[in-house]
């Protein structure tokens, strides 16, 4: 029996207790929604303001319905890079990459606000999105150990100890922390691994000067800087197709969010798509990340067993504030490469194990051949590819995006003509035949 009572979405909260329940949140998506943005080249101190203005049209959009945060999204870091190349002159390409997953998000959204989910769930079953969901973390896997350690995965100087030592102090803090450690400290694993590794680099004397010197530098109060998208057709296909990952997420969210509450929120499915699509939107034209929601703060929903929309309204107000503050923008672009190496090693590797659950939850039939070609070729095939894919004529295209595309196609193409249902999968039929000789 829980002591605490269950707050609804539409249930309000007193100033007083609202503050620092709001602020709880901004810590729980404040170590993955800078982090993103960090990785993809982005600045997050853009990153952040606009996770709060994203999280306010979300919430407006769906008319105070649905208690989200929206955060940066990590599907699009494999499809960025690979527009970016590393370089920061590249960004603006891809911020029309993502305007432009935005805008297909937003037709997704407007054919469920008039027709339903029900065309969701046949373009993509659970097989397709496990795949795409585990597509993106093992896309990113080479970047995380190439972070911890070097490029050529090699030890050979006092250099590249130390290097790997900081990254494993970082993975190992957030590893114990999130299994062992109980309350509130629990839900912030990410955090305080980066805390424990940027607190090691300090202590062995290997920050960036440079890194150090820019955060005495910066003002406490300033506008983010801003950046406008420039057109690329290459950037456009390469991104754009992960726009049916935000779908999947959000599709997702909103069921688990519909199980604590008992309350059946589909029915705001189109509206929830809509108001992430305009938030990625919007943040793409002044040089955000793409937007998700965030499944760090339903971990707070279902603890704190408080839904109130109204905790996001003022979880907003606060990302906003910190996001106009520069001088916690160098605060967080002077983390160490293996602190961030220690730390995407548990990112990357849940995102992965994110993908196979959906599998286990939906009981998939991997003896089902269908299952195991869409699954098993789309991800070996972008894995194989990776963050650099491959290269048709001037056009780049990311293992992540073509993996994504592969399996939506690959699950299209062996849906027509397909056994009923109610036929017995490749084992079964084995299991049949041996009984029959028997």
């Amino acid at each position: 029996m829980h002591d605490s009572p269950l707050l609804m979405p539409e249930d309000k909260i007193p100033l007083a207790r609202l503050v620092p329940m709001g602020l709880q949140h901004v810590v729980a998506m404040f170590g993955a929604t800078v982090l993103a943005p960090i990785i993809m080249g982005f600045n997050p101190q853009v990153a952040l303001f606009f996770s709060g203005v994203g999280t306010l049209i979300f919430v407006f959009i769906t008319r105070f319905h649905v208690p989200s945060y929206l955060g940066s999204s990590f599907a699009f870091i494999g499809p960025v890079l690979a527009v970016t190349g590393g370089r920061p002159e590249n960004i603006p390409f891809a911020l029309c990459g993502i305007a432009a997953a935005a805008l297909l998000y937003g037709l997704a959204a407007a054919a469920t606000m008039k027709w339903g989910s029900g065309w969701v769930d046949r373009l993509m079953p659970p097989v397709v999105t496990g795949t795409v969901v585990a597509v993106i973390g093992l896309n990113l896997a080479g970047s995380a150990v190439a972070n911890s350690l070097n490029g050529d995965s090699a030890i050979r100087t006092a250099d590249d100890v130390a290097h790997l030592a900081i990254a494993a102090v970082t993975f190992l803090t957030a590893a114990l922390v999130s299994v062992y450690l109980r309350g509130f400290i629990r839900l912030l694993p990410i955090l305080t691994g980066v805390v424990a590794g940027y607190a090691l680099t300090a202590c062995m004397g290997r920050l960036d000067p440079n890194a150090l010197a820019a955060v005495r530098g910066a003002a406490w109060l300033g506008l983010p800087p801003f950046q406008t998208p420039a057109w690329s057709w290459n950037a456009v296909l390469v991104i754009a197709p992960i726009f049916v990952v935000l779908v999947a997420e959000n599709k997702g969210h909103i069921a688990a969010i519909s199980t604590c509450i008992d309350r059946d929120l589909s029915p705001h499915l189109g509206r929830a798509y809509l108001g992430d699509a305009v938030a990625s939107f919007v943040s793409a034209l002044g040089g955000g990340t793409p937007q998700t929601t965030y499944a760090e703060n339903m971990g707070v929903m279902a603890i704190t067993r408080v839904f109130s929309v109204y905790n996001f309204v003022m979880a907003a107000g606060i990302a906003i504030l910190l996001g106009v503050c520069p001088k916690f923008g160098a605060v967080i672009q002077s983390i160490p490469t293996p602190v961030l190496g220690g730390v995407t090693l548990v990112l990357y590797g849940l995102i992965t194990i994110m993908g196979a659950k959906i599998w286990v939850d939906a009981k998939v039939d991997f003896c089902r051949q269908k299952n195991l070609i869409v699954a098993g070729s789309s991800i070996v095939v972008a894995t194989g590819l990776g963050i650099k894919g491959f290269s048709v004529g001037g056009l780049n295209i990311a293992g992540i995006a073509f993996g994504t595309v592969l399996a939506l196609v690959l699950n299209l193409l062996m849906s027509f003509g397909e056994l009923s249902a109610d036929h017995c999968s490749p084992c079964e039929h084995a299991a049949g035949v041996e009984d029959q000789t028997s």
